[in-house]
């Protein structure tokens, strides 16, 4: 493909608790029939690498959300990003200085658009489980310690402020695509 682009999808909602399940063998079907080429999913949670032609990002997500939504019966929030953004948050690497521990979580979270949130960053929830550490454009990290509360309201702590337009996955899973990318390219 003439003036690709490498680009990570990450769909919302499937293959979680039983419910939405998208088997990827169907998944990279689907998306060779939007044109999409060299895909390789990674794990079961809706993350993709692929070459596209250099289009918009909302248009490429709206393509493949629909296209996605037809074909399993059930609606697949897509957000997507350029491997470029994920080559630079990893180098950034911005949980450098977070002290690890079995029950700390790290997280990366994904708007589709920007927002307009009043929380003041750093953000840390009242019994400070949860801390939200920063946000670079529609990229939002944070923290959550296990070892203070096992149920935590990260996500609707991050849904009510910052929309539901949004996916969240473990650093780990960022480092994983980033090699996937490395060995890729």
């Amino acid at each position: 493909m003439k003036n690709s682009v490498k680009y990570v999808a990450f769909l919302r909602g499937i293959n979680v608790g039983g419910h939405h399940k998208v088997p990827m063998a169907e998944l990279k079907k689907e998306l060779q029939k939007l044109e999409l080429e060299n895909i390789v999913t990674l794990l079961n949670s809706g993350n993709i690498i692929f070459d596209s032609a250099g289009e918009s990002l909302s248009s490429l997500e709206k393509k493949v959300s629909e296209h996605l939504e037809k074909s399993f019966g059930f609606s697949i929030p897509t957000i997507i990003r350029k491997s470029e953004l994920i080559y630079e948050l990893l180098s950034k690497n911005p949980f450098k200085d977070v002290k690890l521990t079995k029950d700390i979580r790290l997280y990366v979270s994904f708007l589709r658009k920007n927002d307009n949130t009043k929380l003041k960053l750093p953000w840390i929830s009242s019994d400070n489980s949860y801390k939200v550490i920063g946000k670079s454009d529609k990229t939002i990290l944070s923290v959550l310690d296990l070892s203070i509360s096992r149920t935590p309201k990260a996500m609707e702590t991050l849904e009510k402020n910052f929309g539901k337009d949004i996916t969240t996955r473990n650093w780990n899973t960022i480092e994983r695509i980033g090699k996937k990318l490395k060995a890729g390219s």
